[in-house]
C-alpha cells in the first residue's frame, strides 16, 4: 500500500499536472475522469483536496471508490465526508460544483459494484486485498 505520504506526493503532482497545462491534461486517467473532490477535514475544518477517478457516472453524478488501494483503513477523504457530505467536485474545465455525497449501500451498492467490476475489474484486486468492503460514494449536484 502507498503511505500517506506517497499518496499526498501523488496528489500534488496530478494537482501541478493539472495546473500547468491549464486543464488540458489530468481530467482522464485510465478511461475514467477526474473529480477533485474536496471535504471539509474531520479534525481540522479545513478544506481538504484529493483528486480521484470516477469509474461510473450516473447522469451528472460520480461514483468514487473508497479503495485506497485495498487498505486496511479507509481514505481520509472518506472519514472526512462522513462527518460533512457537503462536498465541492470539480471535473474538467467545468467550474466546480456543490454535490452532496451518500454512500452506496444494499443493492444500490451491489448494482455499482458490477458495473465497476464489468468496466474496470482491478478495483476487485483491491477489494481482494483487504477485509473491509470498499465503500462505494454516489456525489450527487445539489439542487
Amino acid at each position: 500500500m502507498a503511505s500517506d505520504f506517497q499518496m499526498k506526493a501523488m496528489n500534488k503532482v496530478h494537482s501541478a499536472t493539472l495546473k500547468l497545462s491549464g486543464g488540458r491534461l489530468g481530467w482522464h486517467m485510465y478511461g475514467m475522469p477526474v473529480v477533485e473532490l474536496t471535504t471539509i477535514g474531520r479534525k481540522s475544518g479545513q478544506p481538504r483536496t484529493s483528486l480521484l477517478t470516477s469509474p461510473v457516472q450516473n447522469g451528472d453524478a460520480f461514483v468514487i471508490v473508497a479503495s485506497r488501494g485495498g487498505d486496511d483503513i479507509n481514505p481520509a477523504w472518506f472519514l472526512n465526508l462522513k462527518t460533512n457530505p457537503e462536498v465541492t467536485v470539480k471535473s474538467g474545465r467545468k467550474p466546480a460544483v456543490k454535490m452532496r455525497a451518500r454512500i452506496a449501500e444494499d443493492s444500490e451498492r451491489d448494482e455499482l459494484w458490477k458495473r465497476i467490476m464489468d468496466y474496470k475489474p482491478h478495483y476487485g484486486g483491491y477489494q481482494k486485498k483487504t477485509e473491509r468492503v470498499i465503500p462505494l460514494v454516489v456525489l450527487e449536484p445539489i439542487r
